[in-house]
C-alpha cells in the first residue's frame, strides 16, 4: 500500500467569477475534507446568556477550528479584489452565502443567459478544417453551461446534435453510426471515440476527411 507521503493533495479550486461553474468543484473539495457540513449549516451564533451543556460546548469548540480552516481555503480560492468584499464576514457560511448572492445572479438574468446558450446550441455547426476533438469540446462547453444554468441536458440530445451538425462530407460516417448503433444508449464518450477512429484512419498519411470522401465518390 502506498504511504501517505505519496498521496497527492487536491488543488484548491480557483474562483473565476462564475459561481455556478466554481461552486461545485469547491463543494466537492470541501466534502473530500469533511468540512462541507460547516459551510452548509454554519456555526450557531449563541447569545452570551445562553447556557450550554458540556456536550454542546465541546461540539461548538470543535467546529470553530474547522470553520477557520474552511475560511482559509475560501480565501485562497478568491482573488484579492473579491477578497476585500468578504473579509468582514465572520464564518465560512457567511462567506459562501455572500459569494452566492453576489455572483449567482437573479433568476431573470439566468433565464436570459440560458436563452442565449440555447440559441448557440441550436445553431452550432462544425467548421471546415475543425478536428473532432475541437468540435466535441465546443459542443460540451455550451452544453455544460446550459446545465449550470438549470437546463436538463440528456446525453442523447448532445449525441444527436453532434451527429447532425458535422460537416456534410461526414454524412456517410453519421449514417454508419446511426445504422449500427442504438443512439438512445450511445454515450458521448463512445461517439467521440468512434468519430476519432474515423478521423485518425482517414487522416493517416495526410489524407483528410474531405479527401477520403472525394476519393470514395470518384471510385463509384
Amino acid at each position: 500500500m502506498a504511504s501517505d507521503s505519496n498521496f497527492v493533495q487536491a488543488a484548491i479550486p480557483r474562483f473565476d467569477g462564475h459561481y455556478d461553474h466554481c461552486s461545485m468543484p469547491m463543494e466537492n473539495f470541501l466534502r473530500s475534507k469533511e468540512y462541507w457540513p460547516i459551510v452548509k449549516s454554519g456555526i450557531e451564533a449563541l447569545a452570551a446568556t445562553t447556557v450550554l451543556r458540556d456536550v454542546q460546548k465541546t461540539e461548538l469548540e470543535a467546529r470553530k477550528p474547522k470553520d477557520l480552516k474552511v475560511k482559509i481555503y475560501l480565501f485562497q480560492a478568491i482573488d484579492r479584489r473579491t477578497l476585500e468584499t468578504i473579509l468582514c464576514k465572520e464564518t465560512s457560511k457567511d462567506i459562501w452565502d455572500s459569494m452566492k448572492k453576489k455572483y449567482q445572479g437573479s433568476a431573470r438574468v439566468k433565464r436570459a443567459q440560458l436563452q442565449a446558450l440555447r440559441r448557440d446550441f441550436e445553431t452550432l455547426q462544425m467548421k471546415d478544417g475543425e478536428s473532432i476533438t475541437s468540435y466535441c469540446a465546443r459542443t460540451m462547453e455550451i452544453s455544460n453551461k446550459m446545465r449550470f444554468h438549470g437546463k436538463k441536458m440528456e446525453d442523447v440530445t448532445i449525441v444527436e446534435k453532434i451527429l447532425h451538425s458535422l460537416k456534410p462530407t461526414l454524412d456517410y460516417v453519421v449514417c454508419s453510426i446511426e445504422e449500427s448503433k442504438d443512439i438512445d444508449a450511445f454515450s458521448l464518450d463512445e461517439l467521440q471515440s468512434s468519430l476519432l477512429v474515423h478521423e485518425q484512419k482517414f487522416n493517416f498519411g495526410g489524407t483528410s476527411f474531405e479527401g477520403f470522401y472525394l476519393y470514395s465518390f470518384l471510385k463509384l
